[in-house]
């Protein structure tokens, strides 16, 4: 097969493969536009089984019964306004043509196609007419502004459930995705899914449909009045101005999307440089920064520019075939008045009815433009649908129970490695390659090169149910990797990870997450009050529960003594507190949860020692009074040294396990870490008192 034949089945692919795309997207909005209504008879036969799910289905069918009806009306008061809009300007060619016997005009001879003329006119006809005439215009706004208000329920219902599908599965996303994402970019994503819906539909309803409506009518009457010149002009003048509209807006496609690309661009690196505020302080780089940012702006200005210049060519190019059109049916019908076939009105209903039909068509480009690009937006969406998450719960998966199966935590041959993804060189020169920018244009297959970065290598080792295990060694040897795991954010690459005996894979991953409170190494609180953040660790939890947690994570007495006390606003990331600050609210909100295990990360790092000793005595007091499994990963080991099992790694491998006084006796690497500790210590009788 030759290369342009190739090239040519690569495309006719693409096409089809877009044509999908595209027929998937309107499916979609079909389903919300006009949803699915439960039976009565399926509502009954749940009640017998479920009376929560029948009642939901009782409220989803009356919800959709009232879509529907909305639906309807607004078509029928879109109809309704197209027919007052086109009764319009036959109402002045009425005026028109009985004007001049009205005023007694003895040099105009009546005409001879109107019904209205007679000898004797009643005073009241042409101010009836008149009166006619303005109540049409009002009606015809008082139709188009109704049929916007109703379908609002309509289209708004629909951003409502596909918004809540999208953020629901982006929260079932895994962890290596969002380390991977940009978060201004994904916000574009979602925010620009959500509004291309509105537009598509209101597109539909208030745009497409109406004028292909309305050019329907407007040609048959025009063609019933004045033949088949007449038509075939205002068709053809249609047609023009449709062909040069959608060819320009296809050629505008590639500069707005180079503008909107460079517009992510600028709002990722906006929302990066925010979140990196401290950063970009510590190290004096504003200018750097209003540069970098200054730059993408530059280059956006350029391709605004360019949009600005195609917008102008193609309103132009619009206003001349409209004008040549518009030019040649008034002259036809001019001829037409001449030879007596025609009246004055006439001419000026010509004129009406191609106006009338210019005011939806000035709007056939931003409407295709926009359309198009609102696809595209909302591909984008489906494709964030479309990404399936590496963790996904089996189908005979079951939920955990930790009083039933126990919480003894057993890892068998465990191996990890990070997964990375090298974008071709190519790529590169495409603007908009970053992730901020990607989302936005048209979907891109790109190959990438995966490759993986090792970090556990057959890690083996027990946690007993109600012990307290710690995980200690150097920096990068995979310990809050296997901290992850256990939650089952990743999924092993090889071995056996079990959780009361039974494959951790054979639950559900939101029961097993359930069963476990987690104080993360790196903490990140909303932007709320700080009474707020720690109750989050479980929203049904009284305020009494709520205030114990935060006594035992040594933080009440610091929480009473601020202004606002628990209705503090901790800011951005929690950015208004400070990092040991931080890491109370943490340790509070995973004391809150009760949970039967609890992971610990680090949890004292920012803390003194004072402090770290407080909270370390009240963690292993709930430990031992609640019966919870405890696994903490920590770097001071004067904090674990009484923790029932101590487990050593070294480069992915577990490479000692014991007791404290176990490992010392054993002199190895163990041994070798206490002692380094020691030496480097600036108190060494300190750390002798908390051993």
């Amino acid at each position: 097969m030759s290369a342009t034949s190739s090239a040519v089945n690569a495309k006719e692919v693409a096409e089809v493969s877009t044509q999908q795309r595209y027929y998937r997207i309107a499916k979609e909005l079909g389903r919300h536009v006009w949803p699915s209504v439960p039976s009565k008879k399926e509502i009954t036969s749940k009640k017998d089984v479920d009376v929560t799910t029948a009642t939901n289905l009782q409220i989803e069918r009356k919800k959709a019964i009232s879509i529907r009806y909305r639906v309807i009306v607004s078509l029928l008061l879109m109809l309704a306004g197209k027919g007052v809009t086109i009764a319009t300007p036959y109402i002045f060619k009425a005026l028109i043509d009985i004007v001049p016997s009205y005023v007694g005009s003895s040099s105009s001879t009546p005409p001879i196609s109107s019904s209205f003329v007679t000898s004797k006119l009643p005073i009241s006809l042409p101010l009836l007419l008149l009166i006619s005439y303005g109540i049409c215009r009002s009606l015809s706004s008082f139709f188009r502004e109704a049929t916007s208000a109703v379908f609002a329920h309509v289209s708004q219902y629909a951003i409502r459930r596909f918004g809540r599908k999208t953020f629901d599965h982006v929260h079932s996303l895994d962890l290596s995705y969002h380390l991977n994402r940009n978060t201004g970019a994904l916000s574009r994503v979602l925010e620009r899914g959500s509004r291309s819906i509105s537009l598509v539909l209101n597109a539909m309803v208030f745009s497409t449909i109406p004028i292909l409506v309305e050019l329907g009518v407007v040609l048959f009457l025009l063609f019933k009045k004045f033949g088949v010149l007449h038509a075939l002009t205002v068709l053809l003048t249609i047609g023009f101005y449709s062909a040069y509209t959608i060819f320009i807006t296809q050629w505008r496609s590639s500069i707005r999307k180079d503008m909107i690309a460079l517009e992510n661009q600028a709002s990722g690196k906006v929302s990066d440089s925010l979140l990196n505020y401290e950063t970009v302080k510590y190290f004096g780089n504003e200018v750097y920064e209003g540069h970098e940012y200054e730059n993408t702006l530059q280059k956006y200005q350029k391709s605004a520019i360019k949009a600005s210049k195609s917008l102008s060519a193609l309103n132009f190019g619009q206003t001349a075939i409209f004008s040549i059109g518009l030019t040649i049916m008034m002259g036809l019908t001019l001829q037409s008045v001449k030879v007596g076939k025609a009246t004055v009105g006439d001419l000026v209903l010509v004129n009406g009815l191609l106006f009338q039909l210019s005011v939806p068509l000035n709007f056939i480009g931003w409407v295709y433009q926009e359309t198009r690009q609102a696809f595209i937006d909302m591909e984008a969406t489906f494709e964030l649908l479309d990404t399936v998450p590496e963790i996904v719960d089996r189908p005979d998966a079951v939920d955990y129970d930790p009083v039933k199966d126990g919480t003894t935590i057993e890892l068998e041959d465990i191996e990890f490695g990070y997964k990375t993804f090298a974008q071709s060189s190519s790529d590169a020169s495409t603007v908009g390659t970053s992730t901020s920018s990607s989302t936005t244009l048209e979907p891109q297959h790109e190959e990438q090169i995966p490759t993986t970065r090792p970090i556990l290598k057959k890690a083996t080792f027990t946690i007993p149910q109600g012990k307290t295990v710690a995980i200690v060694g150097s920096s990068g040897c995979g310990k809050s990797t296997l901290l992850r795991i256990l939650y089952r954010f990743y999924n092993q690459d090889k071995g056996t990870m079990r959780l009361g005996g039974k494959d951790i894979s054979a639950y559900t991953t939101s029961s097993v997450r359930k069963a476990m409170a987690i104080v993360p190494q790196d903490v990140v609180l909303f932007n709320d009050s700080i009474g707020y953040n720690i109750q989050y660790g479980n929203l049904n939890a009284s305020w009494e529960e709520v205030v114990e947690a935060t006594k035992r994570a040594q933080l009440h007495e610091i929480i009473i003594k601020l202004p606002d006390g628990y209705n503090t606003i901790v800011g951005e990331r929690g950015l208004k507190l400070s990092g040991g600050e931080k890491q109370r609210v943490s340790l509070a909100r995973a004391i809150l949860k009760k949970s039967p295990i609890l992971l610990c990360d680090e949890p004292t790092s920012s803390l003194d020692m004072q402090t770290e000793l407080e909270i370390m005595n009240n963690l292993k007091e709930i430990a031992n009074d609640n019966d919870v499994t405890g696994v903490i990963i920590a770097h001071r080991l004067s904090t674990i040294q009484d923790c029932d099992i101590i487990v050593v790694m070294d480069e992915g491998k577990v490479i000692e396990q014991g007791t404290h006084d176990e490992l010392l006796r054993l002199g190895g690497r163990y041994s070798e870490l206490v002692a380094f500790q020691r030496s480097t210590s600036t108190d060494e009788s300190s750390i002798k008192q908390l051993a």
